[in-house]
Protein backbone atom coordinates (compact mmCIF):
# COMPACT_ATOMS: atom_id res chain seq x y z
CA UNK A 1 0.00 0.00 0.00
CA UNK A 2 0.89 3.82 -0.39
CA UNK A 3 0.03 5.68 2.36
CA UNK A 4 -0.34 9.55 2.59
CA UNK A 5 -0.06 11.77 5.77
CA UNK A 6 -0.88 15.06 6.09
CA UNK A 7 0.75 17.28 8.18
CA UNK A 8 4.16 18.99 9.32
CA UNK A 9 4.23 18.17 13.19
CA UNK A 10 5.26 14.97 15.85
CA UNK A 11 1.99 13.97 15.92
CA UNK A 12 2.51 13.23 12.07
CA UNK A 13 6.12 11.96 12.53
CA UNK A 14 4.46 9.74 15.01
CA UNK A 15 2.17 8.42 12.60
CA UNK A 16 4.76 8.03 9.91
CA UNK A 17 7.67 5.89 12.05
CA UNK A 18 4.70 4.21 13.19
CA UNK A 19 2.83 3.11 9.81
CA UNK A 20 6.33 1.97 8.49
CA UNK A 21 6.16 -0.56 10.40
CA UNK A 22 3.37 -2.18 8.85
CA UNK A 23 4.72 -4.87 6.38
CA UNK A 24 1.36 -3.63 4.00
CA UNK A 25 3.11 -0.57 3.24
CA UNK A 26 5.67 -0.36 0.22
CA UNK A 27 5.72 4.04 0.09
CA UNK A 28 5.05 6.85 2.82
CA UNK A 29 4.31 9.77 1.85
CA UNK A 30 3.24 13.25 4.02
CA UNK A 31 2.27 16.78 2.47
CA UNK A 32 4.22 18.94 3.47
CA UNK A 33 5.99 16.61 6.17
CA UNK A 34 9.31 17.93 7.92
CA UNK A 35 12.91 17.40 7.69
CA UNK A 36 12.23 13.97 10.17
CA UNK A 37 9.59 12.95 8.48
CA UNK A 38 11.54 13.38 5.33
CA UNK A 39 14.21 10.59 6.73
CA UNK A 40 11.49 8.12 6.09
CA UNK A 41 8.82 9.53 3.61
CA UNK A 42 8.77 11.61 0.55
CA UNK A 43 7.56 15.21 1.19
CA UNK A 44 6.31 17.73 -1.04
CA UNK A 45 5.74 21.27 -0.38
CA UNK A 46 1.63 21.03 -0.39
CA UNK A 47 -0.12 22.39 2.49
CA UNK A 48 -2.48 20.42 4.69
CA UNK A 49 -5.15 23.19 3.40
CA UNK A 50 -4.59 22.86 -0.03
CA UNK A 51 -7.48 20.34 -1.14
CA UNK A 52 -7.01 20.53 -4.46
CA UNK A 53 -3.72 20.07 -4.58
CA UNK A 54 -3.68 17.02 -2.01
CA UNK A 55 -6.25 15.49 -4.29
CA UNK A 56 -4.16 16.10 -7.52
CA UNK A 57 -0.88 14.53 -5.71
CA UNK A 58 -2.71 11.18 -4.46
CA UNK A 59 -4.02 10.57 -7.78
CA UNK A 60 -0.89 11.27 -9.61
CA UNK A 61 1.14 8.81 -6.84
CA UNK A 62 -1.40 6.22 -6.88
CA UNK A 63 -2.25 6.93 -2.76
CA UNK A 64 -4.29 3.93 -1.36
CA UNK A 65 -4.53 5.50 1.78
CA UNK A 66 -4.91 8.87 2.87
CA UNK A 67 -4.53 9.71 6.90
CA UNK A 68 -5.90 13.42 7.24
CA UNK A 69 -4.09 13.76 10.87
CA UNK A 70 -4.68 16.85 11.96
CA UNK A 71 -8.34 19.16 12.72
CA UNK A 72 -8.25 22.23 10.03
CA UNK A 73 -8.77 20.12 7.27
CA UNK A 74 -10.80 17.67 8.98
CA UNK A 75 -12.92 20.27 9.75
CA UNK A 76 -12.97 21.62 6.36
CA UNK A 77 -14.26 18.77 5.03
CA UNK A 78 -11.30 17.26 3.28
CA UNK A 79 -12.01 13.37 3.91
CA UNK A 80 -15.40 14.21 2.05
CA UNK A 81 -13.10 15.54 -1.03
CA UNK A 82 -11.05 12.74 -1.35
CA UNK A 83 -13.52 10.37 -1.15
CA UNK A 84 -15.71 11.92 -3.82
CA UNK A 85 -12.44 11.89 -5.76
CA UNK A 86 -12.39 8.35 -5.25
CA UNK A 87 -9.66 8.32 -2.58
CA UNK A 88 -9.67 6.41 0.50
CA UNK A 89 -9.32 8.27 3.60
CA UNK A 90 -8.84 7.83 7.30
CA UNK A 91 -10.82 10.25 9.62
CA UNK A 92 -14.17 11.75 10.18
CA UNK A 93 -16.01 13.44 7.20
CA UNK A 94 -17.06 16.71 7.65
CA UNK A 95 -20.23 16.99 9.29
CA UNK A 96 -19.18 13.80 12.25
CA UNK A 97 -15.92 16.28 12.58
CA UNK A 98 -17.85 18.78 13.88
CA UNK A 99 -17.04 17.46 17.27
CA UNK A 100 -14.28 19.54 17.59
CA UNK A 101 -15.18 22.51 15.25
CA UNK A 102 -17.64 23.81 17.36
CA UNK A 103 -18.10 23.50 21.29
CA UNK A 104 -21.89 24.56 20.79
CA UNK A 105 -22.83 21.89 18.77
CA UNK A 106 -21.10 19.28 21.04
CA UNK A 107 -22.56 20.59 24.12
CA UNK A 108 -26.25 20.18 22.33
CA UNK A 109 -25.28 16.59 21.58
CA UNK A 110 -24.29 16.09 25.56
CA UNK A 111 -27.49 17.67 26.08
CA UNK A 112 -29.49 16.07 23.75
CA UNK A 113 -28.38 12.90 25.11
CA UNK A 114 -27.85 13.20 28.94
CA UNK A 115 -23.98 13.04 28.52
CA UNK A 116 -22.02 15.01 31.63
CA UNK A 117 -20.84 18.53 31.12
CA UNK A 118 -20.28 21.48 32.54
CA UNK A 119 -23.60 23.83 32.52
CA UNK A 120 -23.01 26.22 29.85
CA UNK A 121 -24.43 29.45 27.87
CA UNK A 122 -24.01 30.45 24.15
CA UNK A 123 -23.42 33.94 22.73
CA UNK A 124 -23.37 35.30 19.62
CA UNK A 125 -23.81 38.66 21.09
CA UNK A 126 -20.83 40.68 23.03
CA UNK A 127 -23.23 43.22 25.01
CA UNK A 128 -25.51 39.68 25.91
CA UNK A 129 -22.52 37.87 26.73
CA UNK A 130 -20.59 40.73 29.01
CA UNK A 131 -23.90 41.30 30.81
CA UNK A 132 -24.19 37.35 31.72
CA UNK A 133 -20.07 37.90 32.99
CA UNK A 134 -21.40 40.63 35.09
CA UNK A 135 -23.69 37.97 37.21
CA UNK A 136 -21.67 34.15 37.13
CA UNK A 137 -19.71 32.95 39.02
CA UNK A 138 -15.91 32.61 39.17
CA UNK A 139 -13.54 31.20 38.16
CA UNK A 140 -15.35 30.58 35.13
CA UNK A 141 -14.52 29.38 31.15
CA UNK A 142 -14.81 31.35 28.03
CA UNK A 143 -14.55 28.86 24.98
CA UNK A 144 -14.13 30.24 21.36
CA UNK A 145 -16.53 28.17 19.40
CA UNK A 146 -14.39 26.99 16.52
CA UNK A 147 -10.83 25.89 15.98
CA UNK A 148 -8.02 27.87 18.05
CA UNK A 149 -4.98 25.42 17.61
CA UNK A 150 -5.66 24.47 21.31
CA UNK A 151 -5.56 27.68 23.05
CA UNK A 152 -9.07 28.96 22.33
CA UNK A 153 -10.69 27.98 25.92
CA UNK A 154 -9.58 30.54 28.88
CA UNK A 155 -10.05 30.18 32.24
CA UNK A 156 -10.55 33.66 33.99
CA UNK A 157 -10.78 34.39 37.70
CA UNK A 158 -12.78 37.24 37.77
CA UNK A 159 -15.23 39.83 36.17
CA UNK A 160 -12.30 42.11 34.49
CA UNK A 161 -10.42 38.85 33.35
CA UNK A 162 -13.46 37.62 31.57
CA UNK A 163 -14.83 40.74 29.83
CA UNK A 164 -10.86 41.35 29.03
CA UNK A 165 -11.09 37.89 27.57
CA UNK A 166 -14.54 38.07 25.96
CA UNK A 167 -13.57 41.21 24.10
CA UNK A 168 -10.53 39.73 22.56
CA UNK A 169 -12.24 36.90 21.11
CA UNK A 170 -15.94 38.66 19.96
CA UNK A 171 -14.56 42.25 19.13
CA UNK A 172 -10.67 42.28 18.24
CA UNK A 173 -11.19 38.48 16.68
CA UNK A 174 -8.02 37.02 18.55
CA UNK A 175 -8.99 33.35 17.17
CA UNK A 176 -10.55 34.92 13.78
CA UNK A 177 -13.77 33.74 13.19
CA UNK A 178 -13.65 30.65 15.92
CA UNK A 179 -14.38 33.42 18.37
CA UNK A 180 -17.60 34.62 16.57
CA UNK A 181 -19.24 32.52 18.88
CA UNK A 182 -18.67 31.69 22.58
CA UNK A 183 -19.40 29.42 25.24
CA UNK A 184 -19.64 30.14 28.47
CA UNK A 185 -19.22 27.10 31.18
CA UNK A 186 -18.99 26.63 34.65
CA UNK A 187 -15.46 25.53 35.92
CA UNK A 188 -15.21 21.88 36.72
CA UNK A 189 -13.29 20.97 39.55
CA UNK A 190 -10.90 18.15 39.06
CA UNK A 191 -7.88 16.49 37.36
CA UNK A 192 -8.13 16.51 33.67
CA UNK A 193 -7.26 13.27 31.49
CA UNK A 194 -7.54 11.83 28.13
CA UNK A 195 -9.08 9.23 26.66
CA UNK A 196 -8.62 8.14 22.41
CA UNK A 197 -10.79 5.80 20.88
CA UNK A 198 -10.91 4.53 17.17
CA UNK A 199 -14.16 4.55 16.38
CA UNK A 200 -16.13 3.16 13.35
CA UNK A 201 -19.46 3.99 13.41
CA UNK A 202 -20.89 1.76 15.99
CA UNK A 203 -17.61 -0.02 17.74
CA UNK A 204 -15.33 2.58 19.73
CA UNK A 205 -12.31 0.92 20.58
CA UNK A 206 -10.37 2.06 24.03
CA UNK A 207 -6.63 3.23 22.49
CA UNK A 208 -5.29 4.21 25.10
CA UNK A 209 -5.30 7.08 28.27
CA UNK A 210 -2.59 10.16 28.58
CA UNK A 211 -1.94 13.09 30.55
CA UNK A 212 -1.46 16.52 28.56
CA UNK A 213 0.40 19.08 29.97
CA UNK A 214 -0.77 22.87 28.63
CA UNK A 215 0.77 25.45 30.41
CA UNK A 216 4.15 26.51 29.01
CA UNK A 217 6.19 26.70 31.81
CA UNK A 218 6.97 24.17 35.33
CA UNK A 219 4.03 23.96 38.29
CA UNK A 220 1.51 24.45 35.23
CA UNK A 221 2.56 28.00 34.95
CA UNK A 222 2.44 30.53 31.86
CA UNK A 223 0.04 30.57 29.12
CA UNK A 224 -1.75 27.79 27.40
CA UNK A 225 0.30 25.96 24.71
CA UNK A 226 -0.56 23.38 22.39
CA UNK A 227 1.08 21.12 24.79
CA UNK A 228 4.63 20.58 26.33
CA UNK A 229 4.55 17.07 27.58
CA UNK A 230 2.63 14.05 27.94
CA UNK A 231 2.85 10.66 28.79
CA UNK A 232 1.01 7.70 28.61
CA UNK A 233 -1.59 5.40 30.72
CA UNK A 234 -2.45 8.18 32.98
CA UNK A 235 -2.81 6.27 36.20
CA UNK A 236 -5.67 8.80 37.29
CA UNK A 237 -8.15 6.95 34.79
CA UNK A 238 -8.69 3.41 36.27
CA UNK A 239 -10.51 1.06 34.65
CA UNK A 240 -13.76 1.48 36.45
CA UNK A 241 -13.35 5.21 35.35
CA UNK A 242 -12.74 4.26 31.52
CA UNK A 243 -15.85 2.00 31.27
CA UNK A 244 -18.15 4.70 33.07
CA UNK A 245 -16.40 7.37 30.40
CA UNK A 246 -17.32 4.76 27.90
CA UNK A 247 -20.91 4.34 28.94
CA UNK A 248 -21.47 7.70 30.14
CA UNK A 249 -20.03 10.01 27.07
CA UNK A 250 -18.53 7.84 24.45
CA UNK A 251 -21.55 5.53 23.58
CA UNK A 252 -23.87 7.77 23.48
CA UNK A 253 -22.57 10.43 21.51
CA UNK A 254 -21.70 7.75 18.60
CA UNK A 255 -25.09 7.01 18.57
CA UNK A 256 -25.76 10.51 18.35
CA UNK A 257 -23.79 11.11 15.44
CA UNK A 258 -25.52 8.11 13.93
CA UNK A 259 -28.85 9.47 14.77
CA UNK A 260 -28.28 12.32 13.16
CA UNK A 261 -26.94 9.98 10.08
CA UNK A 262 -23.58 11.48 10.58
CA UNK A 263 -21.73 8.04 11.88
CA UNK A 264 -18.30 8.90 13.22
CA UNK A 265 -15.28 7.14 11.99
CA UNK A 266 -11.90 8.19 12.89
CA UNK A 267 -9.76 8.58 16.10
CA UNK A 268 -11.71 10.63 18.78
CA UNK A 269 -10.41 12.27 21.24
CA UNK A 270 -12.37 12.20 24.70
CA UNK A 271 -10.62 15.34 26.75
CA UNK A 272 -12.25 14.54 30.34
CA UNK A 273 -12.62 16.25 34.02
CA UNK A 274 -12.72 13.61 36.69
CA UNK A 275 -14.57 15.29 39.25
CA UNK A 276 -16.29 13.94 43.10
CA UNK A 277 -19.22 12.79 40.42
CA UNK A 278 -17.43 10.98 38.10
CA UNK A 279 -16.04 11.63 34.79
CA UNK A 280 -17.48 14.92 33.21
CA UNK A 281 -16.65 15.65 29.14
CA UNK A 282 -14.52 18.92 28.72
CA UNK A 283 -14.06 18.83 24.29
CA UNK A 284 -13.46 16.56 21.60
CA UNK A 285 -11.02 16.03 19.16
CA UNK A 286 -11.34 14.23 16.24
CA UNK A 287 -7.63 12.84 15.65
CA UNK A 288 -4.87 12.14 17.62
CA UNK A 289 -3.61 14.88 19.50
CA UNK A 290 -0.14 16.37 19.90
CA UNK A 291 2.07 14.79 21.85
CA UNK A 292 -0.10 12.48 23.27
CA UNK A 293 0.26 10.78 19.70
CA UNK A 294 3.95 10.24 20.40
CA UNK A 295 3.14 8.51 23.65
CA UNK A 296 0.40 6.34 22.46
CA UNK A 297 1.38 5.32 19.39
CA UNK A 298 4.84 3.96 20.37
CA UNK A 299 3.01 1.91 23.23
CA UNK A 300 0.83 0.16 20.69
CA UNK A 301 1.93 -3.13 19.15
CA UNK A 302 -0.75 -3.92 16.28
CA UNK A 303 -0.55 -2.42 13.27
CA UNK A 304 -1.94 0.62 12.53
CA UNK A 305 -2.52 0.13 8.79
CA UNK A 306 -4.70 -2.57 9.56
CA UNK A 307 -6.52 -0.90 12.37
CA UNK A 308 -7.17 2.03 10.24
CA UNK A 309 -8.65 0.16 7.21
CA UNK A 310 -10.76 -2.09 9.61
CA UNK A 311 -12.10 1.52 11.11
CA UNK A 312 -13.21 2.28 7.77
CA UNK A 313 -14.65 -1.00 7.19
CA UNK A 314 -16.87 -0.62 10.31
CA UNK A 315 -14.79 -3.51 11.40
CA UNK A 316 -13.97 -2.83 15.29
CA UNK A 317 -16.19 -4.97 17.11
CA UNK A 318 -13.79 -8.35 17.72
CA UNK A 319 -10.25 -6.44 17.09
CA UNK A 320 -8.16 -6.65 20.27
CA UNK A 321 -5.18 -3.91 20.67
CA UNK A 322 -1.87 -5.28 22.41
CA UNK A 323 0.12 -2.89 24.62
CA UNK A 324 3.83 -2.45 25.62
CA UNK A 325 3.25 -2.89 29.06
CA UNK A 326 6.10 0.18 29.97
CA UNK A 327 4.98 3.23 30.15
CA UNK A 328 5.93 6.36 27.75
CA UNK A 329 6.77 10.19 28.53
CA UNK A 330 7.29 12.42 26.28
CA UNK A 331 8.83 15.86 26.50
CA UNK A 332 8.43 18.75 24.06
CA UNK A 333 11.43 21.32 22.79
CA UNK A 334 9.97 24.28 21.68
CA UNK A 335 11.11 27.60 20.53
CA UNK A 336 11.80 30.24 23.18
CA UNK A 337 9.10 32.50 23.34
CA UNK A 338 6.25 30.01 22.35
CA UNK A 339 3.13 30.39 22.10
CA UNK A 340 3.86 34.28 21.48
CA UNK A 341 6.12 35.14 18.86
CA UNK A 342 9.43 33.41 18.52
CA UNK A 343 12.47 32.96 16.32
CA UNK A 344 12.82 30.45 13.71
CA UNK A 345 15.89 29.02 11.81
CA UNK A 346 18.30 28.48 14.97
CA UNK A 347 20.35 25.06 14.33
CA UNK A 348 19.35 22.23 16.49
CA UNK A 349 21.61 19.73 17.48
CA UNK A 350 20.43 15.93 17.99
CA UNK A 351 22.87 13.57 19.25
CA UNK A 352 22.96 10.60 15.90
CA UNK A 353 21.69 7.64 18.26
CA UNK A 354 19.37 7.95 21.45
CA UNK A 355 19.23 4.76 23.43
CA UNK A 356 16.93 1.93 22.45
CA UNK A 357 15.09 3.61 25.17
CA UNK A 358 14.06 6.83 23.36
CA UNK A 359 12.45 8.07 20.28
CA UNK A 360 12.55 11.80 18.45
CA UNK A 361 10.06 13.29 16.71
CA UNK A 362 10.07 16.17 14.69
CA UNK A 363 7.99 18.89 14.08
CA UNK A 364 8.42 21.76 11.57
CA UNK A 365 11.92 21.66 11.08
CA UNK A 366 13.88 22.10 8.12
CA UNK A 367 17.49 21.35 6.38
CA UNK A 368 19.28 25.02 6.03
CA UNK A 369 22.48 24.67 4.49
CA UNK A 370 23.12 21.05 5.35
CA UNK A 371 21.80 22.13 8.72
CA UNK A 372 18.82 21.23 11.23
CA UNK A 373 16.96 24.03 12.07
CA UNK A 374 13.34 25.05 14.12
CA UNK A 375 10.98 26.27 11.43
CA UNK A 376 7.82 26.36 14.53
CA UNK A 377 6.74 27.02 17.78
CA UNK A 378 7.02 23.09 19.18
CA UNK A 379 10.24 21.67 17.91
CA UNK A 380 10.89 18.38 18.85
CA UNK A 381 9.11 15.69 20.86
CA UNK A 382 11.34 13.41 23.08
CA UNK A 383 9.89 9.98 24.01
CA UNK A 384 10.77 7.41 26.38
CA UNK A 385 10.18 4.42 27.93
CA UNK A 386 10.49 3.19 30.99
CA UNK A 387 9.04 0.65 33.87
CA UNK A 388 7.19 3.34 35.66
CA UNK A 389 6.27 6.85 34.76
CA UNK A 390 9.21 7.92 37.24
CA UNK A 391 11.54 5.91 34.65
CA UNK A 392 9.92 6.91 31.64
CA UNK A 393 10.43 10.22 32.74
CA UNK A 394 13.92 10.06 33.87
CA UNK A 395 14.93 8.68 30.79
CA UNK A 396 13.64 11.33 28.26
CA UNK A 397 15.47 14.21 30.30
CA UNK A 398 18.52 12.53 29.95
CA UNK A 399 17.95 12.47 26.38
CA UNK A 400 16.38 15.89 26.00
CA UNK A 401 19.65 17.20 27.85
CA UNK A 402 21.91 15.91 25.46
CA UNK A 403 20.04 17.92 22.73
CA UNK A 404 21.82 21.71 21.94
CA UNK A 405 19.74 23.88 21.04
CA UNK A 406 20.29 27.81 22.44
CA UNK A 407 17.19 28.95 20.87
CA UNK A 408 14.68 26.35 22.88
CA UNK A 409 13.26 25.66 26.00
CA UNK A 410 11.40 22.95 27.65
CA UNK A 411 9.52 22.10 30.67
CA UNK A 412 11.75 20.13 33.77
CA UNK A 413 8.77 18.15 35.15
CA UNK A 414 6.64 16.60 32.96
CA UNK A 415 4.55 13.65 34.77
CA UNK A 416 4.75 15.09 38.06
CA UNK A 417 0.88 14.60 38.98
CA UNK A 418 1.91 10.97 38.07
CA UNK A 419 5.30 10.88 39.39
CA UNK A 420 3.58 12.52 43.09
CA UNK A 421 0.74 10.53 43.45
Amino acid sequence: MKILITGSGGREHALAWKIKQSKQVTEIHCLPGNAGIEEIATCAPIGMMEFDKIIAYAKEHNIDLVNVASDDPLVGGLVDQLTENGIAAFGPNKAAAQLEGSKKFTKEICDQYNIPTAAYKVFTDFEEAKTYLENTSYPTVIKADGLAAGKGAIIVENEVEAVKTLNEMMSNAKFGSAGNTVVIEDFLTGEEASFFFLCDGETALPLGTAQDHKRAYDGDKGPNTGGMGAYSPAPILSDALQQEAIEKIIKPTLQAMKDMGHPFKGILYAGLMLTEKGPFLIEYNVRFGDPEAQVILPRLKNDFVDLMLKTNAGALSNTALEWDDRAALTVIYASKGYPDSYEKGSEVVIPESPDDKTLIFQASTKKQDGKLVNGGGRTLAITAFGDTIKAAQENAYTATDKINWDGGFYRRDIGWRAVKG
